[in-house]
């Protein structure tokens, strides 16, 4: 076996946050760049990442009465441009598609557009306002509320600055938009759903998140309120994780969302808007990433155990495949998402590819654990420390305690690092002094300070943004810091 080398991904966190999470989605085969300015490829393994994530979400949206429905990709133009605050907000990153046909150019060389629409459509940035428009004709009467409705899809916003998963042109997402008859119903259905995304992301994901309701200044455009799952990377930067919006009737009354009320009077819907990303994938990767590549978390990796079949003599090749595959059908019996990576690769190769992967256990199975009836298993997390040798049987059993401990030992670790990285600042100067010092992470500061004039240039000279007021404070706090 050649030597180890100091670390499987170059530059390192240290040397270079920035480049070493491009390395790391690169060395564990996630995604890439696309021919299309701004887009990705979702490769494979990136894509079952997103399978699983899409199937443990839908089940928990699905429990709290939410149908799923598809709605068209191209909204009429005339649709967004009736709610004049939400079209401001999204004005500059609209794709608009103006012509409905190509046709020969006039020197025979290439294609180009034909046929002018009247009407321009828009590529979805979101669909509130198509939403809107079925919601009108779906909703008559206040026995049909609530109507609660989810899809998931891409969407199209232009970006000059793309990082993959993080911000690209298109992305996929889901988007929930539910209404209510009174405006209780859409303020406690915001709370809800912001709870589901916290529950999933920590759940599901490992990360650790803070639940508030955004500034002013930081709601979705048209929306009364704006609450948000914000989560801290390992270079102290934060990351919105998921947005919950209380809409009030901003797009029931553009959108003509109206019934008939108990009384018999003619009512407006109050509505809600919610949605997480692709860009989820990015939050797990600076989070639990390390300078050897990605560490997957368990309830969401597409493969939970590798087993590697160490073959030194063709002539057992057989035997120990056969081996595996014994294995891994243990594992699939038990409930545990199993591989045998059965290459014609080295075996120190075939390692390597399972730690830049992230996969959570590693099981190596040779000539003398098949003779003993045992094998030997690797924690991702954990690394060499942890490499054990017991019999198939007791490791199937101890199997998903391992994952689940795998879990909460990434989740445990962020979390510590986030509250470590959150300095409660007294005024404007010491938030000045704090981030002058390179800190990184969040200030934490009285919500009255968001009246003191001096905040902008502070907040200007280092980039800095509100994150959200947090629950746990009651809203007289709130977080401050840099932001992907």
């Amino acid at each position: 076996m050649s030597k180890q080398p100091r670390t499987a991904i170059t530059p390192t966190r240290e040397e270079n946050f920035a480049l070493w999470y491009q390395e790391v989605i690169k060395a564990a085969d996630l995604a890439e760049n696309s021919p299309v300015r701004g887009c990705m490829i979702i490769k494979p393994t990136g894509y079952a990442m997103w399978e699983n994530m899409q199937r443990i979400f839908d089940d928990m949206i699905k429990e709290l009465g939410v149908q799923n429905a598809y709605f068209p990709l191209l909204i009429p133009l005339e649709f967004i441009s009736r709610e004049a605050e939400h079209i401001d907000g999204f004005a500059k990153e609209c794709a608009v598609v103006t012509h409905h046909r190509l046709e020969k150019a006039e020197d025979g060389k290439g294609l180009v557009p034909a046929g002018k629409l009247e009407e321009p459509y828009v590529i979805r940035p979101t669909s509130e306002t198509i939403i809107g428009d079925s919601m009108a004709r779906w909703v008559q009467s206040y026995r049909d509320l609530p109507l609660k409705l989810n899809q998931w899809c891409n969407v199209m916003r232009w970006e000059m600055r793309t990082r993959l998963f993080l911000r690209t042109s298109e992305f996929l997402w889901q988007e929930g938009h539910n209404a209510f008859e009174t405006a209780e119903g859409s303020k406690d259905d915001q709370r809800k759903m912001l709870d589901a995304y916290a529950d999933f992301v920590e759940g599901s994901l490992a990360v650790p998140v803070i639940k508030g309701e955004k500034t002013p200044d930081e709601r979705f455009p048209g929306a009364i309120s704006t609450m948000t799952i914000e989560a801290m990377m390992q270079d102290g930067k934060a990351l919105q994780a998921g947005t919950s919006h209380d809409l009030g009737q901003t797009f029931s009354k553009s959108c003509g969302i109206k019934f008939q009320g108990r009384d018999g009077s003619e009512q407006f819907a109050h509505t809600t808007s919610w949605g997480i990303s692709t860009r989820l994938i990015g939050a797990m990767i600076m989070s639990h990433a390390d300078d050897d590549g990605m560490i997957m978390p368990p309830r969401i990796a597409p493969q939970q155990v590798v087993i590697l079949p160490i073959i030194r003599d063709d002539a057992d090749s057989t035997k120990i495949l056969d081996y595996a595959a014994e294995i891994k059908a243990q594992l699939k019996t038990a409930g545990i998402r199993a591989h045998v990576d059965d290459r014609d690769m080295r075996t120190p190769d075939k390692m390597w590819g399972a730690i830049k992967q992230g996969v959570p256990i590693r099981v190596e199975v040779g000539l003398r654990e098949l003779e003993e009836g045992v094998l030997t298993h690797v924690r991702r997390d954990l690394g060499r420390e942890s490499k054990a040798t017991c019999s198939v049987a007791d490791f199937v059993s101890q199997a998903p305690a391992i994952l689940d401990e795998i879990h909460h030992y990434l989740f445990d670790t962020a979390k510590e690092r986030m509250e470590a990285r959150i300095v409660d600042v007294e005024n404007i100067a010491a938030l000045d002094d704090l981030f002058a010092n390179a800190h990184i992470g969040f200030a934490r500061m009285d919500v009255a300070c968001l009246e003191d004039k001096a905040l902008e240039a502070v907040m200007d000279k280092y980039s800095l943004t509100t994150r959200c007021m947090p629950f746990a404070d009651e809203g007289k706090k709130v977080l401050i810091g840099k932001a992907y």
